[in-house]
């Protein structure tokens, strides 16, 4: 049996390190509010994983952080940094709901649901691709870039929504059409009545495992990895970079762009001026959790959807700023914790010529 390589065991380890750190440091945080770290954390897990309700809110809040995780992840795997997952999730959202309020009544739901989802995918790939062009013609930063951008997407959508889009007396778009709605898994499983979980999250997976097969199993991922790796390499051998930079941006801000399925058509059924709290900002601390591999950001999404749930429920025992503590120690942790691990291996594993 084939002994996995260094990278592989130091990715698995340096996150349960980090995990192990951030209990620890939250251990003394729950003491020092006069709590017993056992009553929180069990109420933390009683409220989320243990019961249906809690687990189907706690995957609801886990699907926009699995696709804004892609959406950093895809650019960092071929060396660039996607700081503007929020603004391509904004107005993906938006343009989701513009083509869901705006399609026939009658219109089958496969077109509706195709024609929403495919324009929000659209337009966040657009938006994620110009920070790649400017970097690819200009050699302008994307980090830069990317979070001027997202100011430029906020206003954007505030001045659409609320000149020519919004109903009435309210901040968000007309409903879009019924055939365009997604469905709560709670109309097929009872379990989940009450939970806002919907079909989104499969969507959510189903990008994670085509983004993994992308990655690793075509010769396009592997154009993008070898860039990642060693640039000039990459340029030897007959890879674009320019190609490369505006292509990797382009399919992060796809990723992003599909977070409006689980909001828009899966849950509220229109936008509304500030739904995304955040959630492109979080995606970079899921895609750094999870080693920037689909898998693994599929997990941290769970942690990171976890602990934004356990929020609501530990709130009444500790403070909710603990829990949000708890998160930025999980990104800190894992950044320490990778060189450490990685020399620690290095140190245990055997040399040639060893007996």
């Amino acid at each position: 049996m084939r002994t996995p390589s260094l990278e592989a065991r130091a990715a698995v380890l340096s996150p349960v390190v980090a995990l192990l750190v951030v209990f620890a440091v939250g251990n003394v945080l729950v003491l020092a509010c006069g709590q017993s770290p056992l009553s929180v954390f069990g109420a933390l897990l009683d409220g989320t994983w243990g019961n249906p309700y809690g687990v189907g809110q706690v995957l609801f809040k886990t699907t926009p952080l699995v696709l804004t995780g892609l959406a950093v992840a895809i650019p960092f795997r071929a060396g660039f940094f996607n700081i503007g997952a929020e603004g391509q999730a904004v107005l993906g959202a938006l343009a989701t709901a513009i083509v869901g309020a705006f399609l026939p009544p009658g219109t089958p739901w496969i077109v509706a649901v195709g024609g929403s989802v495919g324009a929000g995918l659209v337009v966040g790939a657009a938006w994620g691709g110009i920070p790649g062009l400017l970097r690819a013609r200009t050699g302008a930063h994307e980090v830069i870039t990317s979070i001027m951008l997202n100011f430029i997407a906020f206003a954007l959508a505030n001045w659409l929504v609320a000149t020519w889009l919004a109903m009435p007396e309210t901040l968000h778009t007309a409903p879009v059409v019924q055939t365009a709605r997604l469905a709560r898994f709670s109309s097929f499983w009872d379990v989940f009545e009450g939970s806002a979980l919907n079909v989104s999250f499969l969507l959510a997976l189903a990008v994670a495992g085509a983004t993994s097969w992308l990655l690793f199993r075509t010769p396009l991922g592997f154009r993008l990895r070898a860039v990642g790796a060693n640039p000039r390499a990459a340029e030897y051998g007959g890879v674009s970079l320019p190609h490369m930079a505006t292509l990797s941006m382009a399919l992060g801000g796809a990723c992003a762009g599909l977070v409006g399925t689980n909001f828009v058509l899966g849950y509220k059924t229109y936008y509304e001026d500030g739904f995304s709290g955040g959630i492109g900002f979080m995606g970079i601390a899921v895609a750094l959790l999870g080693r920037n591999r689909p898998l693994g950001v599929v997990g941290a999404a769970l942690l990171f959807g976890t602990l934004s749930q356990g929020t609501l429920v530990i709130n009444a025992l500790v403070p909710k700023e603990i829990v949000e503590v708890l998160q930025a120690l999980v990104i800190l942790a894992v950044l320490a914790s990778s060189s450490e691990v990685r020399a620690r291996l290095s140190r245990d594993a055997p040399r040639k010529g060893d007996a």
